[in-house]
């Protein structure tokens, strides 16, 4: 598997992916700059965490603009996989390829710290290795994590299966004091309706190991891995 992981000015969380893929997952991987219109054969693209472009009028609405995202909308229509991880999430909602938007914290505070996810969705490419109500420790840096949908469009994203990840308490409870950030319906990841691109605000590139204090981010790294192994019919031990 080769994976992109794409730096905009201001990515502050673009190294973090790169050494998960590179030292933990043991997989290809290449920076892709901003200004760039080659995705060099990546796999799978990886919008990271950070301020592109400072956030300047709103988290993600400049670095649409960004010569590389018209790669990565092809490459994402095309069905290729692209993940957006906090600020690549953002970005990822600006330039239409995933539904919503992500507002200002509801307490209006940065908000960093470890949360807990429970998965809602088993059988996407990025959740694979995971189980339906699985519940994966994982670390949060945003103070515009909000996510936002009109009530009509989130009965579509709840009945077309389209939730990937739910913000919890530890036991799995769905509860307003589990949510960090007053997203709707504890909202913590979602996917395009095709399945191959996933949003999500909390950090799994910051938990592949145990010595992070969890290595619960691997299990959506290893789901993709297993993903593209099996498309390109390859066998990985």
């Amino acid at each position: 598997m080769k994976v992109g992981v794409v730096t905009f000015p201001g990515s502050n969380c673009d190294y973090d992916a790169y050494q998960a893929v590179r030292a933990v997952l043991k997989e290809e991987v290449e920076f892709l700059w901003h200004k760039s219109s080659d995705l060099l054969g990546s796999d799978l693209v990886i919008l990271p965490g950070g301020f592109a472009y400072g956030d300047y009028l709103r988290a993600g609405a400049i670095a649409k603009f960004s010569p590389i995202m018209d790669k990565v909308i092809e490459f994402a229509r095309s069905g290729g996989l692209v993940m957006g991880i906090c600020n690549g999430f953002q970005v990822l909602t600006e330039c239409g390829l995933l539904p919503g938007a992500l507002m200002r914290n509801e307490h209006l505070r940065f908000s960093c710290k470890f949360v807990h996810l429970r998965v809602e969705n088993d059988s996407t490419v990025f959740t694979q290795a995971c189980h339906h109500g699985d519940v994966l420790k994982i670390p949060i840096a945003h103070g515009e994590g909000n996510y936002y949908h009109f009530d009509d469009e989130l009965k579509v994203l709840e009945d077309s299966g389209q939730v990937a990840f739910r913000y919890c308490d530890a036991a799995g409870n769905i509860t307003d004091e589990a949510n960090p950030n007053g997203s709707a319906h504890n909202i913590a990841g979602v996917t395009n309706r095709e399945g191959n691109v996933l949003g999500m605000m909390p950090h799994p590139e910051r938990v592949v190991e145990d010595i992070l204090g969890s290595n619960d981010g691997m299990r959506i790294f290893e789901s993709v891995r297993a993903a593209v192994a099996a498309a390109s019919g390859l066998v990985k031990s």
